[in-house]
């Protein structure tokens, strides 16, 4: 699939087919979030992998408009981050006054090739940011070193929603000769 294409075809999926996507699948969509640029390679994502029954029990740990939106999705992604690696120092203090921030940073760019190479696979992605952080937690044993990012959804498309409208480049950026 051409970049371009790719990018301006990415749709937050909310509507699935009840068709499987295999473990393979999703390793061939971790390898591309894993070779997203990060801070001095610090690589601070980690990924919690719901399929089959263990699917179903995250599926409920989101709120009810989440639940739906993820009916027949078969693949449910738990995206954390590694506190204090990104943009910190080896001393372990901030590099920047983002603090924290560029493991979000980081782990968006993940995000963002995860999306595109589901896209590429033919499959589709949502990403949620509302969910019940806790009971993810205690479901996967995910201790306090990480923070709990997203959620995404991966399956094949029931449909293609229409592209919503961007602003244009003059609107989000300033040029200065």
């Amino acid at each position: 699939m051409e970049l371009n294409n790719a990018i301006f075809e990415r749709r937050s999926i909310r509507k699935y087919k009840d068709q499987p996507v295999s473990e393979q699948q999703v390793r061939e969509i971790l390898w591309a979030a894993s070779n997203a640029p990060s801070w001095t390679n610090s690589q601070p994502s980690r990924y919690f992998v719901a399929m089959d029954a263990a699917r179903d029990a995250v599926a409920e740990m989101l709120p009810q408009f989440n639940k739906n939106n993820v009916i027949n999705a078969p693949v449910l992604i738990v995206s954390c981050v590694k506190k204090g690696t990104s943009g910190y120092r080896k001393d372990g203090t901030a590099a920047t006054h983002l603090d924290d921030g560029f493991l979000h940073f980081d782990n968006g760019l993940r995000v963002q090739n995860i999306c595109l190479k589901a896209l590429d696979m033919g499959l589709g992605t949502l990403i949620m940011g509302l969910y019940d952080e806790k009971a993810i937690r205690e479901y996967f044993e995910i201790d306090d070193s990480l923070e709990i990012v997203c959620v995404l959804s991966v399956g094949v498309p029931a449909d293609q929603p229409d592209a919503r409208p961007r602003k244009s480049v003059d609107e989000i950026a300033v040029f200065k000769k």
